[in-house]
């Protein structure tokens, strides 16, 4: 599914050939979504000189990766959901990277 520069990005099917038969129903693509721009603000931090900028880039790097993380918590803690909420994570974070797209470029 391309994505707002015309990429594609890595949907529920997309992660279903990356995990096998490891659960793929199970993943939303809002934690793709919430990964990817944990990702993109993590990659803002590149370059940046200013220490003030720098810091305020880090702090919505680190506010992103935590809505991320309260929101694998949140999904794996569902009791229709058969992954560990580390496998869910991961899978998650496997997806995302193996969509080839480096944010940093």
């Amino acid at each position: 599914m391309p994505n707002h520069s015309g990429q594609h990005t890595p949907t529920g099917a997309f992660i279903g050939h990356c995990l096998g038969s490891m659960g793929v129903a199970e993943i939303p693509d809002e934690l793709i979504k919430l990964e990817r721009s944990a990702e993109e603000e993590r990659a803002k931090l590149a370059g940046l000189k200013d220490k003030e900028e720098y810091e305020a880039q880090r702090v919505r790097w680190r506010d992103a990766g935590a809505a991320f993380q309260a929101a694998v918590t949140e999904y794996a803690a569902r009791e229709d959901v058969t992954m560990s909420r580390y496998q869910l994570e991961q899978a998650v974070k496997r997806a995302v990277r193996h969509a080839g797209e480096d944010p940093a470029k």
